[in-house]
């Protein structure tokens, strides 16, 4: 990056956190430290978004459409209803109940245990997926300076604890209102400078006719299969069980809209977030779907993340290496020359040619694509721990590279804000839900605020050095984006059929349901190990479990026999 660049980054990264802690002020006590539910509902909704919206989402979302097209947006087609029923039932009930957190409606519904168990459940999901968020933005800085991720994640992850703590909720809040404006602004520009650097030739819509004609455009896919990650249907039904309970149940989503200032405030947050969600991932995976037609006509490198080149090409397989570089190039001017003609064809309108020039760019893509394979190949040769997964890398590959001076800053900082964000977001869910259900419940139930703050900070301080650790093992996994939504799946489902149990279900008690979230969620771990299914189905497979064991536990249970009865 240039001189520019830095500047650019630097002054939008330190306005952020200056504007956080000064918008929060002081925190005299956790009420004010969690949200003091005085916020309107665009912030309210904002929040809501840039909680969900973290660096993941813009950094391996346009890579995630790059590879495999626009078909992942169908993963949010079961968002609009999610928070239909939000709106109904969930916000009216902890706005009358003035939770601090969703799990303390549990304990005054069933018992202690099942509080305790939900809790526990969602600290270790939302513990390990912001890891992955604290990761994301690491890949940036050490694409960009060429170091280790190791360092990269801990000034990230430091830089976010640190705000996190002294601002609280009202930072937080305060400050994902300020970002998601300057990450829109930043993807729309950004998507105006890929259109202007495609050939003269290639404007908007024959760029999105390229990438249809190789199957990049596969928006919705109505085939019913189990095994099938993104189809219609997977994202109506597994997609709206995994949203109810991601902003149903999750404190970290729960405690944004439980800052609004009333029940309907915090109603028109989550509405505003179900209508634009939609066209916010559509519009981001279309850019990824741009950078797509761009690569056509200019040469991709042949593996995204440059630091694992830098290794091979310091090893005794650089030879080999640079060798395969070479066919590659050789390669893409032959795959440009068919996209070219398929172009051509395109324009003629005539569909015989068509089929035939995009058989011929199939066959050119695969060429290049088996030489590719070579390459990484190679570099797990000369690492076996090498991420050979580089889709994260593709949309920062293309900003650093193409990009003018100053927007490249800008979006670099864009998805450092959304990480900032989310991760933050999450840090403070976890210390509240620590504090609130495990230490201000069981622990030290009669202390001063004082002492109820001080623990918030040092149970944020504490998570925040949990994430960060690991986020120093997430380079072992693949697409973030993907794997953030399938960890989630092991465990919302379970979660959402307990509070599915508290909400409409007054018969049954909570020992039945605290038996069945046990066994529905060492159901769900085994059929998400031998992938019986795709994960979006877990979420509605283990709710559903949920509210049938118990059901049926509860049809025996005879509460004078046990101890552990409420």
């Amino acid at each position: 990056m240039s001189l520019t660049d830095w500047i650019v980054l630097g002054c939008t990264l330190f306005a952020i956190v200056a504007y956080g802690v000064w918008k929060s002020g002081s925190n005299k006590n956790i009420g004010q430290y969690l949200g003091n539910r005085s916020l309107p509902w665009y912030h309210v909704g904002l929040s809501v978004m840039a909680t969900q919206a973290s660096a993941i989402t813009f950094l391996s979302a346009p890579g995630q459409a790059y590879s495999d097209g626009m078909r992942f947006v169908q993963f949010y087609f079961g968002l609009p209803l999610a928070m239909i029923v939000l709106c109904v039932t969930f916000v009216p009930i902890f706005h009358r109940l003035k939770v601090y957190t969703a799990y303390e409606f549990l304990e005054k519904r069933f018992d202690l245990k099942t509080r305790a168990l939900t809790s526990f459940l969602f600290l270790t999901q939302r513990g390990l997926s912001t890891g992955i968020t604290i990761y994301a933005p690491s890949i940036i800085l050490s694409g960009i300076l060429h170091i280790n991720t190791t360092y990269t994640t801990l000034f990230i992850g430091g830089l976010v604890l640190f705000y996190t703590v002294y601002g609280g909720s009202k930072a937080v809040s305060y400050t994902q209102l300020l970002q998601m404006s300057i990450i829109f602004t930043g993807m729309f520009l950004a998507a105006v400078f890929i259109v202007i650097l495609l050939p003269d030739n290639i404007g908007f819509v024959k760029a999105i006719k390229l990438a249809g004609n190789m199957g990049k455009m596969n928006v919705i896919d109505w085939k019913f299969d189990p095994d099938n990650r993104y189809t219609i249907w997977s994202g109506i039904i597994g997609g709206f069980f995994l949203q109810l309970s991601y902003f149903g149940t999750d404190q970290s989503q729960v405690g944004r809209y439980l800052t609004g200032s009333s029940i309907g405030q915090s109603r028109l947050g989550l509405i505003m977030n179900g209508l634009v969600k939609i066209p916010m991932q559509f519009s981001i995976l279309l850019i990824g779907i741009l950078v797509f037609s761009f690569y056509q006509f200019n040469r991709p490198p042949i593996f995204f993340n440059n630091y694992e080149v830098d290794q091979v090409k310091q090893s005794s397989y650089a030879d080999q290496y640079n060798a395969l570089e070479k066919q590659y190039v050789k390669a893409f001017d032959q795959k440009r020359n068919k996209a070219n003609d398929l172009l051509e064809a395109i324009d003629g309108n005539d569909k015989r040619i068509i089929a035939e020039t995009r058989n011929e760019l199939e066959v050119a893509n695969k060429q290049a694509g088996k030489i590719r394979n070579q390459a990484i190949a190679v570099i797990k040769r000369n690492n076996q721990d090498a991420n050979t997964d580089d889709t994260n890398y593709v949309f920062l590959t293309f900003v650093t590279h193409y990009l003018p001076r100053g927007l490249i800053g800008l979006l670099i900082a864009i998805i450092f804000l959304a990480s900032m964000g989310s991760t933050s977001s999450a840090l403070n869910s976890l210390a509240s839900t620590s504090v609130v259900d495990i230490y201000k419940r069981i622990i030290n139930p009669n202390a001063t605020d004082k002492n109820y703050v001080l623990a918030t900070r040092l149970a944020t301080v504490i998570w925040g050095v949990v994430c960060i650790g690991m986020a120093l093992y997430a380079s072992k996994i693949g697409n973030l984006l993907e794997e953030v939504n399938k960890w989630g799946s092991y465990i919302y489902g379970t979660i959402l059929g307990v509070f599915i149990v508290a909400f409409y279900v007054k018969k049954i008690k909570g020992t039945p349901v605290f038996l069945a979230a046990i066994i529905t969620e060492v159901l769900i771990c085994v059929l998400g190990y031998l992938e019986v299914v795709a994960y979006l189905w877990l979420n509605a497979i283990g709710c559903i479990a949920v509210i049938v064991i118990s059901a049926v536990i509860n049809k025996f249970y005879k509460p004078h026999n046990y101890q552990l009865a409420k």
